[in-house]
């Protein structure tokens, strides 16, 4: 005998099958959140992470930033000092120049010129006098060439001017100075002491 089912099984498979679906959708959609949370978690440990590096290397930078001023001063200070050393190594070496330079000027000028300005520009002396005649400017010009202690004399005015009853030559002369690292300490001072 045959059997006949007279339920709607259709409808009860069908509202079964709803029941999945939508059981698997929220189970999808918790998952889909879960996954959602899980990415932006590790999104955030990993932005976390690059904050904390970044601070770091910010603080590392600002420590830095420091060392290289406090360098930049120091070289500063280096070079100040340094520059101050090579000032006193040179009032050093040159400080018996000056006793050496009048002590030439007074050798080298002949008799019959007499000087009337002494002006010091660096290296260079412009020498202002008075000679009674054109032969002694050109003596005391040999004698200015001749010296160890000026070099280069350059005759830069002679006139001849009326002085009521002779003439006098007045002239200019412009001669270098050769200092002591031009002729090397030992000798200058044993030419100094041998004078």
């Amino acid at each position: 005998m045959a059997r006949i089912n007279l339920l709607p099984w259709r409808e009860e498979r069908r509202q079964q099958r709803q029941k999945e679906f939508f059981a698997l959708l929220g189970m999808g959609a918790v998952g889909a959140i879960l996954v959602f949370f899980a990415i932006q978690w590790f999104v955030g440990g990993l932005i976390d992470n690059q904050r904390s590096r970044n601070n770091t290397l910010t603080t590392e930078i600002a420590s830095l930033d420091r060392q290289i001023r406090q360098i930049e001063e120091l070289d500063r200070k280096k070079a100040r000092l340094l520059a101050r050393k090579e000032i006193i190594e040179r009032l050093q070496a040159s400080r018996s120049m000056m006793v050496h330079l009048f002590d030439e000027l007074v050798r080298t000028i002949p008799e019959g010129v007499q000087l009337t300005n002494i002006k010091q520009a660096g290296r260079v002396l412009t020498l202002s006098g008075v000679a009674q005649s054109n032969a002694r400017v050109s003596a005391y010009l040999r004698n200015l060439d001749n010296s160890d202690w000026l070099k280069d004399p350059d005759l830069d005015i002679i006139e001849a001017v009326d002085d009521q009853r002779n003439y006098k030559y007045e002239f200019t002369v412009r001669v270098g100075l050769v200092g002591p690292e031009d002729q090397g300490q030992a000798t200058t001072d044993q030419e100094g002491w041998e004078s």
